[in-house]
């Protein structure tokens, strides 16, 4: 399906807000304090919160502090199925196509996936439902995140990784200052931090959606479990008609890693790989020699088998 390029924009209604938890309560709390502090002037808000089993008191604290949020408990089924939980449901009450514009604060207008580890600043809300607002071909938007000591998080823009881009970014080739272009592309270098335009791909921690181009490109691909279900989903919107935007004049703060402190468990680290592996299968191998394929899949494994190493012996 093809974007629109002119209509109504998704002003006035909701701003659907979901966040998926697992533990690191404080950092939950934080967000949620952020939330509050800072809602958007132009859209009424609700805030759900789809706790994925958290071996904890989160989901307690989060009912007790913040009685306004609604609080959805499940099982730990993965980022991308709790987060789904929300947009099925904004899906299956036809918040997309005619009704996206459909006057009414109640009336679903765009969803922001929020990572729990993530704080919004004053005005950021407002700045992504204003990109929404002024281009309609935009179907998915990112903020500029930080992390703690004020740097820039690269991963809020991106660009599709390639074999080569993908080396160079693990083995830190890519991320040297005057890296070439064929190496540091993945972190769109091209764009520079505090400048507006269209990337790939932006992250997970913060990603807007308009309503009608969720409808139209469909919930996240629960195939995986975590990790690259952002890369994916942004692929989805390109290849659906829909522009993904990194929008730099809102800004939040992003504790990377906040959420699973550490290395990655071995879950996580399988995860991972295999997320990579399901992103170059769907996106990348079909226009690929079988050689190169097959180099591709060898690489995965290998630096898998590497990560899972340096994770057992953290553990002992």
């Amino acid at each position: 399906m093809t974007a629109p390029t002119e209509g109504e924009p998704p002003a006035a209604g909701r701003l659907e807000v979901v966040i998926v938890s697992h533990g690191a309560a404080e950092l939950l709390l934080r967000c949620l304090a952020s939330l509050r502090d800072h809602p958007p002037a132009q859209a009424s808000m609700r805030v759900t919160v789809v706790d994925s089993g958290s071996p904890d008191d989160t989901p307690d604290r989060v009912e007790r502090e913040y009685p306004e949020v609604r609080l959805l408990r499940r099982a730990n089924i993965g980022f991308a199925a709790a987060n789904n939980v929300v947009l099925r449901e904004l899906i299956a009450n036809g918040s997309g196509a005619g009704s996206a514009r459909g006057t009414g604060e109640d009336t679903p207008a765009a969803a922001l996936l929020l990572n729990p580890d993530t704080e919004v600043r004053v005005g950021t809300l407002d700045s992504s439902l204003e990109r929404l607002s002024r281009d309609l071909a935009v179907g998915l938007v990112g903020c500029k995140l930080v992390t703690e000591d004020g740097s820039l998080d690269h991963a809020c823009k991106r660009s599709f990784p390639t074999p080569l881009s993908a080396l160079a970014h693990f083995t830190g080739l890519g991320r040297r200052p005057g890296a070439p272009r064929a190496l540091s592309q993945y972190r769109a270098a091209d764009l520079g931090e505090d400048e507006p335009g269209e990337v790939d791909a932006v992250n997970g921690a913060y990603m807007m959606v308009r309503a009608e181009a969720l409808a139209a490109v469909g919930p996240l691909d629960e195939g995986y479990w975590l990790y690259m279900e952002d890369l994916d989903w942004c692929h989805r919107f390109w290849d659906a008609g829909w522009r993904v935007y990194y929008d730099p004049a809102g800004t939040a703060l992003h504790v990377k890693g906040g959420s699973s402190p550490g290395r990655r468990r071995l879950k996580q680290e399988v995860a991972f790989h295999r997320g990579m592996g399901r992103f170059y299968r769907r996106f990348n191998a079909p226009r690929t020699p079988a050689a190169l394929n097959l180099a591709v899949y060898a690489g995965i494994g290998a630096k898998l088998a590497v990560s899972l190493a340096r994770t057992l012996v953290n553990v002992r």
